[in-house]
């Protein structure tokens, strides 16, 4: 027997990840939340979803879908929503998962605080939280987490981490906010997001820093100690920033491990950068090191080992994710290819975020179906969030080097 599993938030990011939670052979039973009953009605209607759909389990609220007897709940609703809904819900007695960030906020002790509650509500109640923080689960991640976990970077010695993502790139955020404000729920946010500006809070780059900061530390299972932080602020009195302290920031950690990390978040700069580059980590170990998909090696554990020659290995995608269980992957062909020459004759591609998607939701079907922590439990994920907050603290006191909060480790059990 598998989870029954609902669905809060069913706009255009929810809604794509929500046949994918239909599908998962072990989802059972799926229900429908959005306060806009046109969302709910598209995917009620939707025949792929019939086997698993009851009108019964349609809601219109966080609180209706609450007091139902379901599993688990998937949130993705507004970033400045997600950590009190997910508390709710984990008061309710179902583990629960997140969009990200964990929250974003522009005042950096009040975000410190939702990661707080967010533990400890997690402790308390026993129920499971995860982050679908999208770095974590594209295919570089899984490939140097496998490489970390085999030792095969060696002593790690540098990582970088960036988003650089121009306001007008393809993905315009000016568009993003735009829709974000203006949906039922979204409109409530412009006056709030003003009276923080009235108290001194004002947003940066560092405020959502889970894409760039994420992937190192996720691959080599380690915690920022201490960081120093630069900001820039936007010169040409772009109205997007009017609310901003900076609208970029470069920002270099220590790290537990003995190595060091250059993080970028950047919100004006020129060019549509690649996408190798624009969303990437890299890591360096002093045996393996990995940048841009190409896999470095030397094979060194002592001077002898010196004449061996380095080695480089250009990796596709395909190459560097991980392998789906075979009925799971059966299921999600379904998503992909409708028609039935397709699911017999082409292989599954995954997409979203450099193919995460399809990873965040069998990665939290499966933890709650087992009963354990995800990968981006509570513990990773508000140490993500710490380090923007430090980061802001330290570009605010021109670089001042800041310690970054750190919760420890998700317990075993």
């Amino acid at each position: 027997m598998g989870i029954s599993l609902g669905l809060v938030g069913l706009g255009s990011f929810g809604g794509a990840f929500a046949e994918y939670f239909k599908a998962h052979p072990l989802v059972d039973r799926i229900a429908l939340c959005d306060c806009e009953p046109e969302r709910v009605r598209k995917f009620a209607e939707n025949p792929f979803f019939r086997d698993k759909f009851n009108i019964r389990d349609a809601y219109s609220s966080l609180d209706e879908i609450c007091r139902s007897d379901l599993d688990a709940l998937v949130i993705i609703t507004q970033p400045w929503l997600h950590a009190p809904q997910c508390i709710q819900a984990m008061e309710s007695g179902k583990d629960v998962y997140s969009a990200v960030p964990l929250t974003c906020l522009p005042d950096s002790d009040e975000v410190l605080d939702w990661c707080d509650r967010i533990i400890e509500t997690s402790l308390r109640t026993g129920r499971h939280y995860m982050l679908g923080e999208t770095t974590c689960f594209r295919p570089q991640a899984m490939f140097c987490r496998r490489k970390a976990l085999a030792g095969e970077f060696g002593d790690f010695v540098y990582a970088e981490g960036e988003y650089c993502h121009d306001l007008d790139n393809a993905c315009s955020l000016r568009e993003v906010k735009r829709s974000r404000t203006t949906s039922t729920v979204g409109r409530e946010w412009p006056e709030q997001e003003k009276a923080y500006a009235e108290r001194g809070k004002l947003e940066t780059p560092m405020n959502y820093p889970t894409h760039s900061v994420s992937g190192p530390i996720f691959c080599m299972g380690t915690r920022a100690r201490k960081v120093s932080a630069i900001g820039w602020r936007n010169r040409t009195g772009d109205s997007y920033f009017k609310y901003s302290d900076f609208s970029n920031i470069a920002a270099f950690y220590e790290l537990a491990n003995g190595a060091s990390m250059r993080v970028l978040e950047m919100r004006e700069l020129a060019g549509q950068i690649s996408p190798l580059e624009n969303e990437t980590f890299r890591i360096l170990g002093t045996r393996g090191s990995f940048s841009e998909n190409v896999w470095y090696y030397n094979g060194r554990t002592n001077e002898h080992d010196a004449i061996r020659p380095h080695q480089s290995v250009k990796l596709t995608d395909a190459e560097l994710f991980d392998p789906f269980p075979p009925e799971v992957l059966e299921a999600f062909k379904r998503v992909q290819f409708k028609d039935v020459a397709d699911l017999q004759n082409r292989e599954f591609q995954p997409l979203g975020h450099g193919g995460s998607h399809p990873y965040l939701v069998h990665e939290f079907v499966s933890s709650v179906f087992e009963h354990r922590q995800s990968l981006v439990n509570p513990w990773e994920a508000g140490h993500y969030m710490a380090m923007g907050m430090a980061a802001n603290y330290s570009a605010r006191h021109d670089g001042e080097l800041t310690p970054v909060q750190d919760w420890g480790y998700a317990p075993e059990a």
